[in-house]
């Protein structure tokens, strides 16, 4: 393990001990090691394992990458040419039936630094892997699992096994995290319960090999993945997806209850769903249960849970890797700066105030809402009952999945750890894009006058941009920082360009490029209040 390198109690073996090594574990230890922080991640498993989830990456998921040194990595290893499309399409009755785009995230592009990304988790996990073995501070055991946390007042005890092996390791650490999947181990011994909904739905997962269907599907170019929607489904879906261009693909859908690999006749499944017959050659069959799930906590003590160990849900829309990553970032930095000292008390109690809600809105307002409303156009509308009706519903649908991409728009407005607004509203995903600069928002791009744009200006602190301010207010913003030992930029610019939409002369954005501080009113910030400002987004 690497030399020790900031605050934590030089006892014991690492600061953080990660148990997880999936994309939100190695992307917390990316976050943790470009920091300096040392941590160890504990993998199950030696290799990623060649399932294909977890494909679609937000631009905002990209922002991460960018900012974990691995974004040209991740678009080099897409299995999609990159003039091949990675949009989708929702069908009624088969894939062949009436349609409409479906999950346009190139619509919300202008509002972020990256575009989205599409390739499966396997080769997302190896990227990661390869970029966690470039940071020093970071120690990775493949092949172990964890089977035990303990931890007192100065730290945790995490109990190591290595699978197949006879090894056995105790790490100590100041910090545990649990990235272990939906069936968390550190999780239960943590004693951190959860609220499930069971949707009582057996579902398969099928991946397969098929030249065939790449041929039926030309007819949609661009198209990467496909949601069907069958009256008999009751608002559940029939997804198909490409892992590669021409002849991969993956298969999600409900099967009755007791089906097994051996007693189902999954090929015509598939040309049922597609409406048309064409070859199969299945590589992998596995079943799944439909529920939604999420931890009453995202922290006990010193140890904390991200990613599936803190939410599940079915992969419908994409968000749960997406929003497991997201989990990471926002932990990530609390935690070095804890360790190192510049974070205030109240800063990693934020993580849960303000991850927990968004996820729990994510469920609400988005994937569970939008099985009820499947449910629901399904049972009132039919094409061979009333064909003028139901084409005027499905039209409509398809305005709704605009405004769907435009509103999912997750914020952390309420946090304790950002400016208050008055809105009474705490962290939800459900919100608008913006280009104004809001307390608790995402940040959008903006060119500098320099020709630089502001995401290049971000270090691994605080961010405060000033557009017209006085070189009074920038020195004061300074002179507090260095006086609260936080690390802080000074972007100083013209409120002209792209930079005048913030709409504010001073901006203060937190290290995950969320705004933790706007104003725009007139008269000189001082230094007393640069101070407070500053106190308050660091968690006091």
């Amino acid at each position: 393990m690497s030399k020790h390198n900031n605050k934590a109690d030089s006892t014991f073996d690492t600061e953080v001990v990660i148990v997880g090594g999936g994309p939100v574990g190695t992307g917390l230890a990316i976050e943790l090691g470009q920091r300096g922080v040392r941590c160890v991640v504990v993998e199950r498993y030696p290799q990623p394992q060649p399932i294909p989830k977890g494909q679609n990456l937000t631009q905002r998921t990209m922002e991460h990458f960018h900012a974990w040194g691995a974004e040209p990595a991740l678009r080099a290893a897409r299995t999609i040419p990159p003039e091949y499309g990675i949009g989708g399409l929702t069908a009624y009755g088969t894939l062949l039936g009436p349609h409409y785009d479906w999950l346009q995230r190139d619509l919300v592009k202008p509002y972020y630094f990256t575009g989205n990304e599409r390739l499966p988790q396997y080769a997302t996990e190896a990227v990661l892997r390869r970029r966690v073995a470039e940071l020093p501070s970071v120690h990775t055991l493949y092949g172990w699992e964890a089977e035990d946390v303990q931890q007192d007042a100065d730290g945790v005890t995490v109990s190591v096994v290595e699978r197949g092996g006879a090894g056995r390791r105790q790490l100590r650490a100041a910090y545990a995290v649990g990235c272990d999947g939906a069936r968390s181990v550190i999780r239960d011994k943590a004693g951190m319960t959860q609220t499930r909904t069971d949707h009582d739905r057996m579902m398969v997962l099928l991946v397969f090999k098929s030249e065939g269907l790449h041929e039926l599907l030309k007819r949609y170019p661009g198209k990467s993945y496909y949601n069907v929607l069958q009256p008999g489904l009751k608002g559940y879906w029939k997804f198909f997806g490409r892992v590669d261009l021409g002849s991969t693909w993956f298969f999600h859908a409900p099967v009755p209850p007791g089906t097994t690999k051996d007693n189902f006749d999954f090929a015509a499944y598939l040309h049922e769903a597609v409406g048309a017959p064409f070859e199969v050659e299945f590589e992998h069959i596995g079943f799944w249960d439909l529920r939604f799930m999420l931890a009453d906590s995202y922290r006990q003590g010193r140890v904390f849970i991200a990613g599936d160990a803190a939410h599940s849900h079915p992969p419908y829309g994409g968000y749960g890797v997406n929003s497991g990553l997201e989990d990471a970032r926002n932990l990530g930095w609390k935690l070095a700066s804890t360790l190192q000292g510049w974070g205030g008390g109240e800063l990693l109690d934020s993580y849960d105030a303000e991850r927990r809600p968004v996820f729990g809105s994510t469920i609400r307002d988005f994937i569970a809402k939008s099985i009820d409303t499947d449910r629901e156009f399904l049972e009132t509308h039919d094409p061979a009952v009333d064909q003028a009706r139901f084409d005027a519903a499905w039209q409509a649908r398809a305005k709704g999945a605009v405004g769907e991409v435009h509103a999912f728009e997750p914020n952390y407005e309420g946090s304790p750890v950002v400016q208050p607004n008055g809105s009474g509203q705490g962290p939800s995903s459900v919100g608008s894009h913006q280009f104004v600069a809001r307390a608790g928002h995402h940040i959008a791009p903006a060119v500098l006058s320099s020709g630089r744009n502001v995401y290049e200006a971000f270090g691994p602190g605080y961010t405060l941009i000033a557009l017209g301010a006085s070189a009074a207010e920038a020195q004061a913003f300074r002179e507090a920082a260095a006086a609260l030992t936080l690390p802080l930029n000074v972007v100083e610019d013209t409120r002209t360009g792209e930079a005048a939409r913030y709409e504010a002369r001073l901006v203060l954005v937190r290290p995950d490029s969320f705004v933790a501080w706007t104003s725009d009113t007139p008269g000189v910030v001082d230094a007393a209040q640069a101070r407070a400002v500053l106190a308050m987004a660091r968690g006091g």
